[in-house]
Parts: C-alpha cells; sequence; structure tokens
C-alpha cells in the first residue's frame, strides 16, 4: 500500500522499519528538532533519523495543521499509520487517505487511553499490558479496534523497558492490520468495557510518597522510570532515583533512611524500598551505597526522605 506514516519517539520506529520493508512508505511525518542536551543542540527525532537512514520523504510539523494536511494530501496516500507521532489529528487530514488512519496505541483500549497509557498502568498496578490498533477517529483513542494483544508484565520491568517491548510487539501487530486492510479483510470493532485516562506525567508524578505501602511506591517508580524520572527530597534537595526494587520485610518507619553495603533502605507503610542508584543534585548518577557513605551521618539512619 501506499502509506503516510506519523511518528517521533523511538517506540515509533519499529512499526516505520517493518513497514517500508513491504510497503511504499509516501511521507514520515514527525515533530521538528528539538534541543538535546546541556548544550541543548537541535537534534531531530528518531523517527527522522530512521527516515533519513531509509531514504524517505520527511515532513515536520509541529502540528497537523493545514499546511501539513496540504503536503500529506500532495503524496496521495492510501492509509495513515500513526505510532506516537505527539499531536492530534484532525478533519479533514482524518479523512485524506483512502482508508483513514490507524493509530497504534499501547494499552488494551478502553483502557488507558491518553498520552501515558504504559506509565500509568504501572503506577496502577496492572499485571497485564497490551497494545492495540484502531481506526483513528476525533475522539480520544475512541476508535474501533482491528487487533489487541494482551503482555504480561514482568514484576521488575520499568516502563521505558515495557515500552520498548510493546514496540517491538506492536510493530507485526500493526503490519497485520495494514495487510488485513490492503487485502480487503481487516474488520474492526467497536470499543467495550470500562474507559480510563492515561494523562501526560508531570515531574510531580515522579515523587515518591513513602507513607504509602511499597507496594505502591514500588509501582510508581517504575511508572515514572526514566521518565520523568522517580525522586524524593533529602536535605532540601532532589535526590532522583534511578534504580530501586523491594527490600527484604524489616523495621524501618516511613521516610527513614538506613545504609547498607549495596543499598540505601527507605521506610514506607509497610517494607522498605531498596534504592541501589541515585543522582543528586548538581552530581553524577553513583551507586547508593557510595552516595550513603558520602554523607555526614556515615553509616547507619539517616534523616527523614522527603515525600
Amino acid at each position: 500500500m501506499r502509506l503516510v506514516f506519523a511518528g517521533t519517539p523511538a517506540v515509533a520506529v519499529p512499526t516505520l522499519r517493518l513497514l517500508a520493508a513491504s510497503h511504499e512508505i509516501a511521507a514520515v511525518v514527525t515533530r521538528p528538532d528539538a534541543p538535546l542536551g546541556r548544550k541543548r543542540i537541535l537534534t531531530p527525532s528518531p523517527v527522522a533519523l530512521a527516515a533519513e537512514e531509509f531514504g524517505l520523504p520527511i515532513i515536520k510539523a509541529a502540528r497537523l495543521d493545514a499546511e501539513a494536511t496540504e503536503r500529506i494530501a500532495a503524496a496521495r496516500p492510501e492509509l495513515g499509520v500513526i505510532v506516537a507521532y505527539g499531536g492530534l489529528v484532525k478533519e479533514p487530514l482524518l479523512s485524506t487517505p483512502l482508508h483513514g488512519w490507524i493509530n497504534l496505541h499501547f494499552s488494551l483500549l478502553p483502557a488507558w487511553r491518553g498520552a501515558a497509557p504504559v506509565q500509568r498502568a504501572l503506577i496502577a498496578g496492572d499485571d497485564e499490558l497490551g497494545a492495540s490498533v484502531f481506526q483513528l477517529v476525533e475522539a480520544l483513542d475512541a476508535g474501533d479496534v482491528y487487533a489487541a494483544r494482551a503482555f504480561d508484565v514482568p514484576a521488575d520491568a520499568t516502563a521505558d523497558i515495557a515500552l520498548d517491548a510493546l514496540a517491538a510487539a506492536g510493530a507485526p501487530l500493526t503490519a497485520e492490520v495494514v495487510e488485513a486492510i490492503e487485502a480487503g479483510t481487516a474488520h474492526a470493532q467497536p470499543q467495550t468495557g470500562t474507559v480510563t485516562l492515561a494523562a501526560k506525567l508531570t515531574l510531580e508524578d515522579g515523587r515518591l510518597d513513602f507513607t504509602r505501602p511499597l507496594n505502591e511506591v514500588y509501582a510508581r517508580f517504575r511508572g515514572v522510570t526514566r521518565e520523568p524520572g522517580a525522586h524524593t527530597t533529602v536535605d532540601g534537595a532532589r535526590l532522583k532515583i534511578l534504580a530501586a526494587e523491594p527490600g527484604a520485610d524489616a523495621a524501618l518507619a516511613p521516610g527513614l533512611m538506613q545504609g547498607t553495603k549495596d543499598a540505601v533502605l527507605i521506610g514506607t507503610a509497610t517494607s522498605p524500598l531498596a534504592v541501589t542508584r541515585v543522582q543528586p543534585a548538581g552530581k553524577p548518577a553513583m551507586a547508593a551505597a557510595d552516595w550513603w557513605r558520602g554523607r555526614r551521618e556515615g553509616e547507619g539512619e539517616g534523616t527523614v526522605a522527603g515525600s
């Protein structure tokens, strides 16, 4: 088929790569170059870099406005495929491709409609994730579903790891739907079940509340790692928590820290969280045990972590 593909982050690349191997990609739509790193160097999106590698035409657009619509229409696509582009598709662009647009979304719709489905699912403690390919409509992630597949979540998987796995699994799922549409055998079913929303995460979503039980604290850590990142406050400064796992049962008050050979334990309402890697404000990432040994208190119990 003659496709137009819209996507921006790395999780969209596996689908673009697979579709480019079997179909004609008339245009790749992605968001403009963004400043990255300490020096804020303008850098193309992962999708833009992949499109350059494949020699595909690229349309960089911050939003899918009249100009972008005109450029996409000029490519004469039969079908639009979108994976995490980062912007809304509205009429008349929705109807521009012959078969409209399909969207790969990383949830089992109608659960977790919105910008952060995997993150919100992990924070909520879901033990199953999934991917859905649906017909794009103007309402948020509300279109009929062509295909969906569920995946068990490893107990220690953080959001970034889970997203990479879903991106790899979602690519062939999307390709199957594209082939079915091309063959005229695709059938989409209306969404059924309870709708939940997955709002975009903010920096504050990454703050860990150690007055909550360990399972809730660890679930939030998994859901916000790597972005926007888990953190707490120690001695008035933010401490990023880069790696952590459930600690062994121990009597440790919520927010109280205790150093061990390999970790820093932080008490919760139940068992402690074992933090193994941190990044103090203004300093590089380091082993949590090394950070602890460098504190004034040295070994033993320390000050209460802000929550």
